[in-house]
């Protein structure tokens, strides 16, 4: 009997050993199994998109105060509403209703709701009038008399302003969910007071008590004076700031950027009565304004 290497195992023992390798090798094949595909990831599902802007609105209802009624466009002490460029129906402002659904249906699908002296806290009741009619589009312009008050200290609180804007857009959704609304900024108020602040009768006419906190003591151009007037202006760039950033919460509201703001009215363009409110001539380039901006394919 042939005599084993010495240090060599016995080739029984090397067959037995490679048998259980084996075993072990293909037991743990089967207990993985063949390598698994990745899962095709779920889809997210896709954000829910916003209703399109309609340029083309077949119905108007307009909000806000005097500059919205045409006050002291073509009478004294008086609103002229044909005059509005919101919803008027002289051809030669052509407002913003009679651009976007023509001089026929100014009658019997445009509102004005606004009222002269009306201050932001009084828009939630306008809105809900306006939101009766359903309306197409909804224009909004309002805050010059939170701002033109007695005395600075008297201004409406920007909390206070931005809280009834919101309020007022609450109160057309729940009435009137489809409704675009259109937000014109509050007009620079200093620099009316700029521009009307060098004619003799501008200057006799606001001493009536028009806009006192900036319009008063329209002359005066020391440190006081102009320490006022600068506050009644750091309020009104408050007061859009709020209406920029609530409106941009609805997904159906413009805002117009600040245009009516950075507008620079001429002499013309204000009232020959009073020297503030927008003429004929002013209304017509606020109706210019909103009709950009409503008609825009953003």
């Amino acid at each position: 009997m042939p005599r084993s290497r010495r240090g060599s195992p016995p080739r029984r023992t090397a067959a037995v050993a490679l048998t259980a390798a084996a075993a072990l090798l293909a037991g743990s094949a089967g207990c993985s199994g063949p390598p698994e595909r990745p899962r095709a990831e779920r889809p997210s599902p896709s954000p829910r998109p916003s209703p399109a802007w309609d340029t083309s609105p077949t119905s108007l209802a307009a909000v806000g105060d005097s500059i919205t009624r045409s006050f002291n466009a073509c009478g004294v002490l008086t609103d002229c509403p044909p005059t509005s460029w919101a919803t008027g129906s002289d051809p030669r402002v052509d407002s913003l209703a009679r651009r976007l659904l023509g001089a026929k249906a100014l009658a019997s699908r445009t509102w004005n709701v606004a009222e002269s002296g009306s201050r932001m806290a009084g828009l939630p009741g306008q809105m809900s009038r306006a939101a009766a009619h359903r309306p197409g589009l909804v224009t909004v312009l309002t805050g010059a008399n939170d701002a033109c008050r007695a005395d600075v200290s008297a201004m409406t609180p920007v909390a206070e302003y931005r809280a009834s804007f919101a309020e007022s857009l609450r109160t057309l959704r729940a009435a009137s969910p489809k409704s675009q609304v259109y937000v014109a900024s509050v007009p620079d108020l200093r620099r009316l007071w700029s521009t009307g602040r060098d004619a003799p009768l501008s200057r006799q006419i606001w001493k009536l008590g028009l806009c006192p906190s900036m319009l008063g003591g329209a002359e005066d151009t020391g440190r006081a004076a102009e320490r006022r007037r600068t506050e009644v202006y750091r309020r009104v760039v408050a007061y859009n700031q709020a209406l920029r950033e609530v409106c941009a919460k609805d997904r159906l509201c413009r805002y117009d950027d600040g245009a009516v703001f950075d507008y620079r009215f001429t002499g013309a363009q204000l009232s020959p009565f009073d020297f503030f409110h927008p003429s004929r001539d002013g209304q017509a380039k606020l109706a210019e304004i909103a009709y950009r901006r409503v008609t825009a394919q953003d």
